[in-house]
């Protein structure tokens, strides 16, 4: 199979219809094989009859419905699982991605052997309220990863194969799937640039609550893309780090004290008088549960069990 096209949604009873006609236009004007695989996260709608209703037109569609609702990373790591074209291709639902870049982004992933195509709207639709907080993502998130996309947050991507059958999605890491890729080892990343189309159906799914979710799971990417594999390297440092100036302060105190004793100068204040030998004792005790969380998060690392599980209600494959 040529290409698989997901689609996450969450109530697009509206636009589901146009969307399936759209790409199925343009998957037999290019003669490509292909499956389109819609996940269903938790919708309240008619979504999941309209899906239903449009296999018995279109034998490539495929459905997923989620019990309920999980969030989009969830749904593009079950549709990841379940695709099985050599190029995957993403896109949101609401008709603002157009399928008419697909038969570009699957030439370039063929020809170029690239792992990763992330699309780019130059020209957004978007309300003010989203385009800020989407622009200070791509420059932190740049910052971090050292990747150069201008919109690691567009849902029209491009993927090799190989890439999604490898990684993990979970949280609200959707969004920096190519983050995720780069720690995975697959460095062939480019964009291109979309056109981003004014939403016709429904309202934006954007709230405070993703922008918040949405920076807290870049640290959370950072941190495991750096040390996911060896915790030890980095809660251990610390832990050594701390114990050892602790240590060195509390013996700079004792050793001062036998001085003056030694050499019978009065001593003005008793150790256990002195914040110094409370900051060293701190100190010691952070620096040692530090060291012991390195070496249990070491251990729940190499026994950590399947991270994405969730409750499937019904299926169309």
């Amino acid at each position: 199979m040529d290409i698989s096209i997901v689609v996450p949604l969450l109530n697009e009873e509206e636009s589901l219809p146009e969307l399936t006609e759209w790409i199925h236009k343009v998957m037999v004007e290019n003669n490509f094989s292909y499956e389109l695989l819609f996940v269903d996260d938790g919708s309240t709608d008619s979504s999941w009859q309209v899906i239903t209703a449009l296999k018995l037109t279109f034998p490539a569609v495929k459905g997923i419905k989620f019990r309920r609702n999980y969030g989009k990373s969830a749904a593009l790591n079950v549709a990841f699982e379940a695709a099985q074209g050599e190029v995957i291709i993403t896109m949101d639902a609401d008709l603002q991605d157009s399928p008419d870049e697909i038969p570009e982004l699957y030439r370039r992933i063929k020809t170029e052997k690239l792992d990763i195509i992330s699309g780019w709207k130059k020209k957004r639709y978007d309300p003010i309220t989203k385009t800020i907080p989407t622009k200070l993502f791509n420059a932190a998130t740049r910052k971090m990863s050292g990747i150069q996309l201008n919109d690691f947050n567009c849902g029209l991507k491009a993927y090799r194969s190989e890439v999604i059958k490898t990684i993990e999605v979970y949280g609200e890491m959707h969004r920096y799937i190519p983050v995720i890729a780069k720690w995975a080892g697959f460095k062939e990343i480019s964009e291109q640039v979309v056109e981003h189309r004014a939403r016709k159906y429904g309202v934006t799914k954007f709230g405070l609550s993703r922008f918040i979710n949405g920076f807290l799971d870049l640290l959370s990417i950072f941190f495991v893309g750096k040390f996911g594999k060896r915790p030890m390297h980095f809660f251990g440092s610390l832990g050594v780090l701390s114990f050892l100036i602790g240590t060195i302060m509390a013996l700079w105190i004792i050793g001062e004290k036998l001085y003056h004793i030694s050499m019978s100068i009065p001593y003005k204040r008793e150790i256990t008088d002195q914040p110094g030998f409370y900051i060293a004792l701190v100190a010691i005790v952070l620096g040692s549960q530090l060291f012991l969380t390195g070496f249990v998060a070491e251990l729940v690392t190499r026994n950590a069990s399947e991270r994405n599980q969730y409750l499937i209600e019904r299926e169309i494959l």
